[in-house]
């Protein structure tokens, strides 16, 4: 009887196991959403420090001012904010503003946009398109391991460091890793770092970019705060001069 009982728990800890199995792009997407989907939150806003490296190693310094709503829109006000320069990503549209107005717009997904925080909070669905929109190739999935750690990859076979591809962290099911071709025999890279606890998220105070193997950006984020209250005009591009949240 002792033995029927012990075959029985095993069987149902493998159908358990069995069913936690992610073996395709779809299920990783549900499982990340199934995460997240009641705690990621809604907006943040944080304070970069932005070290651009030119190719003799020469560094420049800025702050940079950021603000998100999640899903869909990211401000960025370059200092001094009063000047009224900066970047908006809003409803798959890129703005930039120089003195306070429009200086250019033209449509654009922002990829680490979808992958490191909307993808949690837009229909399943929503989130297919947009990857398959951004090139990856959602029907090449596979672990690895990256930085020690297990990790998804979709997009890319087991050393192939050209093509469009993204990189799961397995265990917290975050976005650590973005590998895009840049022309024919160049790449870009996107590290997603050191990840910190959120407001019931993650975020990662350090991105990392890399052209061809070289980093020629550094990301580090200061004064994260999650769920802040911000107004809608914040993401209006009409509104870009006139309303901040950081002055």
């Amino acid at each position: 009887m002792r033995f029927l009982s012990t075959l029985i728990l095993l069987m149902l800890l493998s159908t358990i196991s069995s069913a936690a199995t992610i073996t395709t792009t779809q299920e990783l997407v549900q499982a990340m959403q199934k995460k997240y989907a009641k705690s990621w939150y809604k907006t943040a806003t944080f304070v970069q420090k932005t070290t651009n490296i030119d190719k003799d190693g020469n560094r420049k310094v800025e702050t940079w001012y950021e603000a998100m709503s999640v899903p869909g829109s990211l401000r960025i006000d370059f200092t001094p904010t009063k000047d009224g320069n900066g970047i908006l990503f809003t409803d798959s549209q890129i703005y930039v503003f120089k003195n306070g107005k429009v200086d250019s717009n033209r449509p654009f997904v922002h990829p680490l946009l979808v992958l490191g925080f909307d993808i949690y909070r837009m229909p399943e669905s929503e989130a297919i398109e947009k990857l398959k929109g951004l090139k990856f190739d959602l029907s090449i999935f596979r672990e690895d391991t990256w930085q020690d750690r297990p990790v998804y990859v979709v997009g890319a076979k087991a050393g192939d460091a050209h093509s469009a591809q993204f990189w799961i962290d397995k265990k917290n099911l975050y976005f650590v890793r973005m590998i895009r071709p840049a022309g024919k025999d160049s790449t870009q890279e996107t590290q997603f770092n050191k990840y910190v606890k959120l407001g019931g998220g993650w975020m990662s105070p350090e991105v990392v970019f890399l052209v061809d193997n070289k980093v020629v950006t550094i990301e580090e984020y200061f004064d994260l705060h999650a769920n802040v209250n911000l107004p809608d005009k914040l993401f209006d591009p009409q509104s870009f001069a006139t309303v901040h949240w950081k002055e």
